[in-house]
């Protein structure tokens, strides 16, 4: 016998598990199904960067307000989900001032907190930054712990009636004209759901989920790697001052450091080949702003896979500018009863979840509003219980795996 429900949402990373959090608190009767542990594709395997929105300011502006608008609502409602550690956008002695400049200025403009300081205060408040630092400038970047992140989401959904089935990988869609009837599910559910509504919260994986159902969902994935190094007494995210690179982004963990990353397409997020030098060349930047770091030994590395949507891409011609989320109505190409979300950043996964909830609630006749910026994750007071649900839900990611396996806040 076939399971029913009335939203099925297919992708448990951070979206997915938002979308179904945030369908369940508006009392919608909701599954979801991820094919490994909620959070094991891309959300666990990012940066863990909690934008403020400088990094996009002078380039996106819309990008940069709602990052900077997600930004203060996770610090409210997420806990131990987020370690607010400050950031620094550092100019070297190489780099160009304009930007600096140009960047502060549309901080400014948009509310973006940033104050300027020289190098010698920057070398003052962050040991062991680089001579060559000119200057930099504050902003209220943090880092974010994905696995804690996504689970807490998930726990969150199931405690307010949702149904959370992890290792159960779509295998198949059917449908009758202009709706889909089933979605054939193997692994733990192993039979088919047939769902009012469906969501396509799959990230990089949207196209072949969307094509199941004879749909078109151009994706563009697009790898980078992360590099995690012993490293003592860093306390704030350091971003590169320059136009978006290779190697531009440390992020602080508790005796380690992440060095992050690069950008190569790649034609399947399953199978693709990585490249040894694009690991040594992210050292190498890193180490120019934080020396020691760069050279400091190796605790793991790992490539994550960014779910970009090709039509954006093509458009706007590649990497430097902010990546901006897409809710693709399918109703639009014939098929009234499916949603694909793609694109967006990590930072504003409850956005994205609340555009696919409000879709879905306009579909179904639900008369309910989003509450999710204003209601508080579980747990999230408790890191030691947060990191059990992280277990639960099989949802060790990469990101984090020193800061959940160790227990450390």
């Amino acid at each position: 016998m076939s399971h029913e429900t009335g939203v099925l949402v297919v992708g448990g990373g951070a979206t997915g598990a938002g979308i179904a959090r945030d369908l369940a608190l508006r009392g919608v009767d909701t599954t979801l199904v991820e094919r490994d542990g909620i959070g094991s594709g891309t959300s666990g395997r990012s940066h863990g960067l909690l934008h403020s929105g400088a990094r996009y300011a002078e380039a996106d502006r819309t990008g940069a307000e709602e990052c900077l608008e997600e930004n203060e609502i996770l610090r409210d409602i997420a806990g131990a989900c987020i370690r607010d550690t400050g950031g620094l956008f550092v100019q070297l002695e190489e780099d160009d001032s304009e930007y600096f400049d140009e960047k502060r200025s549309a901080c400014e403009e948009i509310g973006i907190p940033v104050e300027e300081i020289d190098g010698d205060e920057a070398r003052e408040r962050v040991p062991g930054l680089a001579e060559e630092t000119v200057r930099a400038m504050t902003v209220p970047d943090a880092v974010i712990y994905p696995s804690r992140l996504c689970a807490a989401n998930a726990a969150d959904a199931r405690d307010n009636g949702a149904t959370i089935h992890t290792h159960a990988p779509v295998e198949g869609v059917t449908r009758n004209g202009e709706t889909v009837t089933g979605v054939e599910v193997g692994g733990s559910v192993d039979d088919t759901i047939e769902a009012d509504y469906v969501i396509n919260a799959t990230g990089a994986w949207a196209g072949t989920l969307a094509e199941m159902a004879g749909l078109d969902v151009e994706m563009q994935p697009n790898r980078g790697v992360m590099i995690s190094v012993e490293y003592e007494g860093l306390d704030r995210v350091l971003n590169r001052c320059r136009d978006p690179d290779d190697g531009d982004i440390v992020i602080p963990h508790q005796g380690e450091v992440v060095l992050g990353t690069t950008s190569a397409g790649v034609d399947d997020p399953d199978d693709y080949e990585t490249d040894q030098a694009e690991v040594e060349r992210t050292r190498k930047e890193c180490g120019e702003m934080l020396p020691a770091a760069g050279d400091a030994p190796e605790v793991r590395t790992w490539w994550g896979i960014r779910p970009l949507f090709a039509p954006d891409e093509q458009a706007r011609g590649g990497r430097g500018i902010s990546r901006g989320f897409f809710l693709l109505d399918h109703a639009d190409d014939g098929v009234e009863n499916m949603a694909s979300i793609v694109g967006g950043k990590l930072t504003t996964y409850r956005q994205m979840a609340a555009a696919a909830a409000d879709l879905a609630c306009d579909n179904l006749g639900v008369n309910a509003k989003c509450e999710t910026a204003d209601t508080r994750l579980p747990h999230v007071e408790d890191p030691d219980r947060l990191d059990e649900v992280v277990a639960e839900f099989d949802g060790q990611g990469e990101t984090d795996r020193d800061v959940v396996e160790s227990g450390s806040a």
